[in-house]
């Protein structure tokens, strides 16, 4: 029987991923003690949730993985803090935008869905239905709100303070990384300088007084969403998907990521959902179609609409003139959308 220290058990727990996230127990801050006293280790672990779920499905990992190690006696306690004490107990965090009634993270759970575009749109249709909004670019390596929104100059200073004046474009204020550094250069930053950009853009633009933030977040579960979710106050979020199996997996762990760090989802998007030929009006399903909206149902959260492949939406998006803006059927389609979004945020808020 195996005899390791509570160093190499340490070592070895950082195998163990918290469920639905890319990082381990660990660095989660999970683990809180190691005894290992010849066959015999005990850990104490503790949780930031009452889901038990979590914690039994962490300790099947742990012992799993020990006992690969040839350690047969595992004892393991875990604690579960209540969130809605933790809440009522932890000290109120700095508030990065204090003029902001609402903040909302618009994701995916991979790329190549369209997420960008939605949130564009989106914030663009919430301001045609009378709102204030915003909309920061939070995919600080592949920033495309720059060029969906046609912005192209530089951001001014805003007079007297150190920070930047926000761009405006069709009644949106925006910010994007990609109008702070040059279109072809890469940046290659590791995490925490990404987070600390994020939160930089945040802080250092003169928002002013707006109903809703729109966050275009990037996409993936890692430490940048998890950044945000953790130090950012999200009134919720719009998961963005296409149709088919293949982006439904990662939509369904975006979905997973926001309530584990209890963050309403406000609903589920269906990008490129079909295809309408425009010289017959046949209708093809490209991607197949209708998953986001079954897996809506499964998953309990809003399903908020199907968005169609077609030509004026990319256009518009190229030409960084989205259909948003335009009397379109499109349009139509993104306002329903952006009404839907913004009824889930009032029953938030009513809801406390």
């Amino acid at each position: 029987m195996a005899q390791l220290n509570a160093k190499q058990i340490e070592d070895l727990l950082k195998q163990v991923k918290y469920p639905g996230f890319s990082r381990d127990i660990v660095s989660f801050g999970i683990v809180r003690g190691i005894e290992a006293e010849g066959p015999q280790v005990s850990l104490h672990l503790e949780f930031s949730t009452s889901d038990t779920s979590i914690s039994d499905k962490v300790e099947q990992d742990i012992k799993a993985l020990l006992k690969e190690q040839g350690v047969e006696q595992v004892a393991v306690k875990a604690d579960h803090k209540d969130p809605q004490k933790q809440k009522a107990e932890k000290p109120e965090t700095e508030d990065l935008v204090p003029t902001v009634k609402h903040i909302v993270a618009v994701a995916s759970g991979k790329g190549g869905v369209g997420k960008s575009t939605v949130a564009a749109n989106l914030a663009i249709a919430l301001s045609r239905i009378g709102l204030k909004v915003g909309l920061l670019d939070a995919d600080i390596y592949g920033p495309s709100v720059a060029m969906l929104l046609g912005l192209s100059d530089e951001p001014e200073p805003a007079e007297g303070q150190n920070k930047l004046k926000p761009m405006e474009a069709f009644g949106v204020k925006a910010m994007s990384m990609g109008v702070l550094v040059d279109a072809d250069t890469p940046l290659v930053w590791r995490g925490p300088m990404v987070s600390s950009a994020v939160e930089q853009l945040l802080r250092d633009v003169v928002w002013g007084d707006l109903d809703i933030l729109v966050l275009d977040m990037p996409p993936g579960t890692g430490d940048i969403q998890l950044t945000v979710a953790q130090k950012v106050k999200l009134t919720g979020s719009v998961i963005v998907t296409t149709p088919q199996e293949l982006a439904l997996i990662d939509a369904r762990k975006g979905i997973a990521m926001f309530q584990k760090v209890e963050v309403p989802v406000l609903g589920l998007v269906e990008n490129m959902s079909f295809f309408l030929a425009p010289d017959t009006g046949v209708r093809y399903e490209i991607f197949s179609s209708g998953g986001a909206r079954r897996e809506a149902l499964r998953q309990r959260v809003p399903f908020l609409g199907e968005i169609p492949l077609q030509g004026d939406i990319r256009e518009g998006s190229d030409a960084g003139k989205p259909v948003a803006a335009t009397d379109s059927p499109a349009a139509e389609i993104f306002k329903s959308i952006a009404e839907s979004v913004w009824n889930g945020i009032e029953t938030q808020s009513k809801n406390g």
